[in-house]
Parts: C-alpha cells; sequence; structure tokens
C-alpha cells in the first residue's frame, strides 16, 4: 500500500464529500482523507491494483482540477 496527495485547487467545504465519494470509488483504494484548508487529498491505495492517475483522472471526472503532488508519502 502506498500513499500520495492530490493538490485540488478548487476544492471547497461543500465539495468534500462529492470528491471523498468519487475517490472511493476507484478500485483499490484503501483510504482518503481530504483536507479542505490545504485543498488536498491524502490517498492511501494498494499499487497493484490502482494508481495515482486513477485517482487524478476520477476527481477530473466530476469537474476538478487534480494535480498530483511530488512523491509517495
Amino acid at each position: 500500500m502506498i500513499t500520495h496527495k492530490l493538490s485540488i485547487p478548487a476544492l471547497q467545504k461543500e465539495d468534500e464529500s462529492k470528491v471523498s465519494e468519487a475517490l472511493h470509488d476507484v478500485w483499490g483504494v484503501r483510504n482518503v482523507k481530504i483536507n479542505v484548508q490545504s485543498k488536498e487529498a491524502i490517498i492511501s491505495f494498494d499499487e497493484n491494483a490502482g494508481s495515482l492517475d486513477d485517482f487524478q483522472q476520477a476527481v477530473m471526472d466530476i469537474g476538478y482540477e487534480a494535480n498530483a503532488l511530488e512523491g509517495e508519502i
């Protein structure tokens, strides 16, 4: 299992559950933590089942910009 961060620049408090749900729907996800103040999502996942690109695409599919932050946590 690995953990990465995604930056979601337009993230607002009212979007938190929508983004969390989209990330939880990605295959291989283990845990998602949304931080509205820093506009980031911290995602732990099974790297054999999903990838950071999958999570980034899930956020973009619901209409938000998502940028991978460098390196594994």
